[in-house]
């Protein structure tokens, strides 16, 4: 090779090196689309896919093709992403056509209001000038003529006035209906479509939301073997398994339990040591891993269900970054020791 091609040779070579360390860091199949999704945030890391993907990432968490899709990368680079996920692709599109439609409602809203406002104001200038017109006509023909005029112009003020509370009441109604589906927008932002558990979202600002000085532990348990699970069973089935696990864990009262993307949870303990978090999320483990699912359709067992956990406790003047990076340091010793295990971090 010559000295003008070495240069590019080697580019190329650094940026599939990359690519490949970020599918292995996110635990990512080396598929067509996952790889052109790898290849986007490598070779563009300052547009904006990297820069949201370096957000979602801080402090170590993985990337999951939840996230990929919730990127824009259901179509990357013309290959479609598998999410590993039908049901909850699906829950996430109808998401956003919801969502679309409770903006085009709010649109249509404001225009309502402004077309009320206008109505009004119209009729309180016309009201004005019918007014004006009737005090001339007082001071032009007597009392008695502005007497009758009073009346038709009180008559036709009462008129305008109902109208317009007619209006302003329909208006007052639809914004309720409006303020009550953002509500519910707002909450289903911070809420996993498949197990109904808060989402990452809620997860991050429920952490952001307290005070500095609050003791925390926050443990990451991740589903053993998921992929076999879909491989095996199909991608219902598997969704079954992910619902069977938030349902145990987030039956524990106290904690908030969180789906973190994919086949991962989160757990946030407050004011609660490193040993009794610990203890609570290996007693969760062990209640699943009891457990004997089927099959639903065919009765044909799936075998036992674990996950791997890795808790860390917070330390003084430590960010949630760097707490959570300890967590996943723990969950990754966890998996390379065997799985099915709960291992603190230091």
């Amino acid at each position: 090779m010559n000295a003008v091609d070495a240069g590019p040779a080697n580019t190329g070579d650094r940026i599939f090196a990359r690519v490949g360390a970020f599918l292995a860091a996110h635990r990512l199949s080396p598929d067509p689309a996952h790889y052109a999704f790898a290849y986007e945030v490598v070779a563009n890391a300052g547009g904006a896919i990297a820069q949201r993907v370096a957000s979602l990432t801080d402090g170590g968490v993985r990337l999951t093709t939840q996230d990929i899709a919730l990127l824009g990368g259901r179509t990357v680079a013309g290959a479609p992403v598998d999410t590993g996920n039908d049901d909850e692709a699906s829950a996430l599109t109808g998401d956003a056509d919801a969502h679309q439609a409770l903006i085009e409602r709010m649109m249509m809203q404001v225009d309502g209001f402004d077309d009320t406002m206008r109505l009004v104001h119209a009729e309180a200038n016309d009201f004005g000038r019918d007014l004006q017109r009737s005090a001339d006509s007082m001071r032009e023909l007597g009392a008695e003529a502005g007497i009758e005029a009073i009346a038709r112009l009180t008559a036709d003020m009462i008129d305008r006035v109902r109208l317009a509370e007619q209006k302003l009441d329909t208006a007052l109604r639809e914004t309720e209906e409006l303020r009550s589906a953002l509500d519910e927008a707002r909450g289903s932002a911070r809420t996993d479509p498949l197990t109904d558990l808060p989402n990452r979202r809620a997860f991050d600002e429920a952490f952001a939301a307290l005070h500095r000085d609050t003791p925390v532990t926050v443990a990451i348990c991740d589903i053993d073997h998921f992929k076999r699970i879909n491989d095996s069973f199909g991608h219902a089935v598997g969704d079954r398994v992910i619902r069977m696990v938030a349902q145990t864990l987030g039956s524990e009262k106290g904690p908030l339990v969180a789906r973190y993307g994919g086949e991962e949870f989160a757990v946030l303990f407050e004011g609660v040591p490193l040993d009794e978090a610990a203890k609570t999320i290996e007693r969760l483990r062990s209640t699943i891993a009891d457990r004997r699912p089927r099959v639903r359709e065919t009765g044909e067992l799936i075998g036992t269900i674990s996950f791997s956990a890795g808790v860390a406790e917070g330390r003084v003047g430590e960010g949630r970054a760097a707490l959570m990076a300890r967590a996943d340091a723990a969950l990754y010793r966890a998996k390379d020791q065997g799985r099915a295990r709960t291992i603190t971090a230091p």
